[in-house]
């Protein structure tokens, strides 16, 4: 019967079949269910998808977004916006959605004008940081919230702090299959006259399923007659990473215990009336998962709500489903309690009915046309309350107000510019200019973009390949005899000077130190540390203030995971001290800066006190940096806004005429760099948006309008002049880009998920 309802317009946005995972199937069949008992509303979908190109989907999908692609959550919070749907049906797991914890799918809520009835797959006991803050917006920022268990109601209170009144419970939708004898099903398998126990659902390790073969034996002993199936293919992340070595283990194992002929797998995902059929055919469910904490189990409410008789682990929803006697809980990775919880089930076939039965009647409140009726009332209750969460008039947003669309990260001249040795300095237009060689200098800056493309979630593929390749140049650079890095490599690996410039040391150590305090490998870090322990002192006797400020930004990554490392402490108190003082000698009321040219990798100076100062707890120390930042912000930004860097031919001198080209990638990335460490410092939006000006200038909003940045190669041309763009695209400048753009793109990605307040 259709129930009545204000509601015309559905959206329901999650993963959604055919992608093979369980949210795509619970989103799939909610869609189809409310859609059946509200003929009338009009139900559509927009998914998640995990790889390029999507899917064959449905006519019902109507829009589709990029996992790891920010920008696309925001143009379907236009879409959904302008299709103004009654409610959005939001499916959340911390896994489908890209950013930290998931945390683009924040930017999407934030967008929104409709009220967002949140059903929440996963709850975890002890969250880190940013999967609070995510689903503590996630909480806020939606009208209603559906659990699928009590336990979950009480975590959702307890742990989350979330308003009961906004909480709904709503069992987890089966599909309605008959209560009848196994038997009638089993020919069609070829299991007739046999007992059956099925674990169904997609394969992956945490399913347990070794310790339920490791229980058949004991199980054939006393039932010869019994047959075991495992139905679903293997989890696609586990394949697309590991391939079917897991299914292939079970396998082998299966024939160690010699039950392989009691044993069938079904390497297959089915779709809902072949599942029905294999569900009707088990005598025995049984779920021997490993974790604990899930929250909501779809294919144990499957098996329950048709009548199954369940053995299971007592992770949180079977514990909660089979209490009192309506299943058999047996403790995790216990193969022996297992086969007797089996065992007793198969002798006693009056209990087994009993459990039966009970199961098939508390599973008609979990019928999907009963869980679509529940869902309408809390769509409806959302609509009503929404004027609770639109508070805020929508509008359409202007360009500066909205988070930037950036250029996408394109590594390919990196790699085309890298052989097994290293980076090359120098490019004749895109091609590698092997007679320049390499130089430590841009392995080092090569080797941070890398560290720092892990940290995006988005890494691209080759990174760690050419992470490796310049962490080996590094090592390779240092001269343990005079504790000093080569710096120039010819293309026949000779060394061409018995120790590099006091600045390419700097920059080493600025690397090395990135890939202790950052890099989630342990062998850069241990690598990364020993020579970084190793280069550290001979900073000491530099004179050069970039090599101080390029050490002291090392130092400070290095001290993020080695904290207390005394020596790296002093060197950071002696550098630090140094600076200061070059600046007070320095300084004029027209003039507050370090040296008495502006000339090349400038905002570096400031960076490192800001950098430094706040780390140390010493404020006058990144007051000071913030001061020379500023004023160096104002000497490089043209009448028009727009970044002018000091050009090269000549620098800028106290007193002296400025030289506006060669405007070189260098200054900024040393700029945007420095800006976004101010704005960590201070969160003054001013910096921020200093830093997004900055950026422009690599894509065209520049004295000449031309754009250095080539999206057709990933690479970046070397120098503005004053009437071109230098056409060659070396290493210095394609890695001051794809590191401006990284650098920025991080940033970004952190203030969407977190710097924007809720509602």
């Amino acid at each position: 019967m259709e129930t009545a309802s204000e509601i015309r317009k559905i959206a329901f946005l999650g993963d959604y079949l055919p992608r093979k995972c369980g949210i795509a199937t619970f989103t799939s069949d909610l869609l189809a269910a409310v859609a059946a008992e509200q003929p009338k509303t009009e139900c559509f979908s927009v998914p998640v998808n995990d790889l390029e190109g999507g899917y064959e989907y449905p006519a019902e999908v109507r829009f589709e977004i990029e996992e790891q692609d920010q920008a696309s959550y925001l143009r379907a919070a236009d879409f959904l916006n302008i299709s103004n749907p009654d409610v959005l049906c939001l499916q959340h797991e911390f896994g489908i959605f890209g950013g930290p914890a998931g945390s683009h799918v924040l930017a999407l809520l934030r967008e929104l004008r409709m009220p967002v009835v949140t059903t929440l797959h996963t709850l975890l006991r002890e969250p880190n940081p940013d999967q609070r803050r995510v689903m503590q917006e996630l909480i806020s920022r939606s009208t209603r919230l559906v659990v699928m268990t009590e336990r979950g109601r009480q975590m959702l209170q307890e742990i989350y702090q979330a308003p009961t009144a906004k909480i709904d419970l709503i069992p987890h939708g089966i599909p309605d299959i008959p209560f009848v004898d196994p038997n009638f099903y089993k020919d069609q398998f070829g299991v007739e006259g046999r007992l059956v126990l099925l674990t169904f659902g997609l394969l992956s390790p945490n399913k347990g399923i070794e310790h339920a073969l490791q229980a058949l034996p004991q199980i054939l002993a006393e039932f010869p007659n019994v047959v075991y199936i495992v139905l679903g293919a293997t989890h696609p992340n586990l394949v697309r990473e590991h391939g079917e070595a897991y299914r292939v283990s079970l396998e082998r194992l299966a024939k160690k215990n010699k039950v392989h002929q009691h044993v069938i797998f079904y390497n297959r995902f089915v779709e809902i009336e072949e599942l029905k059929e294999f569900i009707g055919a088990a005598d025995l469910y049984v779920t021997p998962y490993l974790n604990e904490a899930q929250i909501t189990s779809g294919t144990l409410a499957y098996a329950f709500g048709a009548g199954k008789a369940v053995v299971s682990t007592p992770y949180w929803h079977a514990a909660e489903l089979l209490a009192e006697g309506r299943g058999v809980l047996v403790p995790f990775g216990d193969s022996a309690a297992i086969a007797q919880g089996i065992i007793g089930l198969l002798r006693d076939e009056t209990r087994r009915t009993a459990i039966r039965k009970s199961a098939y009647k508390l599973g008609r409140e979990m019928v999907w046309s009963n869980v679509a009726r529940l869902y309408l009332r809390s769509f409806e209750s959302a609509r009503r309350e929404r004027a609770v969460l639109t508070r805020k008039t929508f509008a359409t947003k202007t360009l500066d107000q909205q988070p930037r669309a950036l250029p996408e990260l394109k590594l390919d001249h990196l790699s085309r510019m890298t052989d097994s040795t290293g980076l090359f300095q120098h490019a004749l237009f895109t091609v590698p200019n092997f007679s320049e060689g390499y130089c430590t200098d841009d392995n080092a800056r090569a080797f941070i973009l890398a560290v720092l493309l892990d940290e995006m979630e988005e890494e691209p593929e080759g990174v760690r390949s050419l992470a490796t390749t310049f962490a080996a140049f590094l090592h390779h650079a240092f001269n343990a005899r005079t504790r000093r890095f080569h710096n120039h490599l010819s293309f026949d690996r000779r060394w061409l000077d018995e120790q590099g410039s006091e600045d390419s040391h700097g920059r080493a150590l600025w690397a090395l130190g990135l890939g202790v305090g950052r890099s989630p490998y342990r062998s850069f870090q241990v690598m990364c540390g020993q020579v970084f322990a190793e280069a550290l002192p001979a900073v000491a006797d530099f004179t050069s203030p970039r090599a101080w400020a390029f050490a002291l930004l090392g130092i400070h990554e290095y001290l993020q995971r080695l904290s207390g490392d005394r020596v790296a402490q002093q060197m950071r108190e002696t550098l630090t001290t140094r600076l200061m003082g070059l600046f007070d000698r320095t300084t004029q009321p027209d003039w507050p800066w370090f040296e008495d040219v502006l000339s090349y990798d400038n905002a570096k100076l400031a960076h490192a006190l800001i950098l430094s100062g706040r780390a140390m707890g010493q404020t006058p120390v990144y007051e000071l940096g913030l001061q020379a930042l500023r004023w160096l912000a104002q000497v490089q930004t043209a009448q028009s806004g727009d970044f002018r860097p000091i050009g090269s031919n000549g620098f800028f001198p106290r007193g002296g005429p400025r030289a506006e080209f060669d405007q070189q990638p260098i200054e900024a990335h040393s700029m945007l760099s420095a800006c976004l460490e101010a704005y960590r410092a201070t969160s003054d939006p001013a910096w921020y948006e200093q830093a997004q000006r900055t950026f422009d200038w690599f894509l065209g909003w520049n004295d000449l309008g031309l754009e250095l940045y080539s999206p057709n190669t990933g690479g970046c041309r070397d120098a503005l002049h004053v009437d071109r763009v230098n056409q060659n695209q070396g290493a210095e400048s394609t890695l001051a880009f794809l590191l401006s753009l990284a650098e920025l793109q991080l940033m970004q990605n952190a203030v969407i998920a977190f710097n924007q307040p809720a509602a």
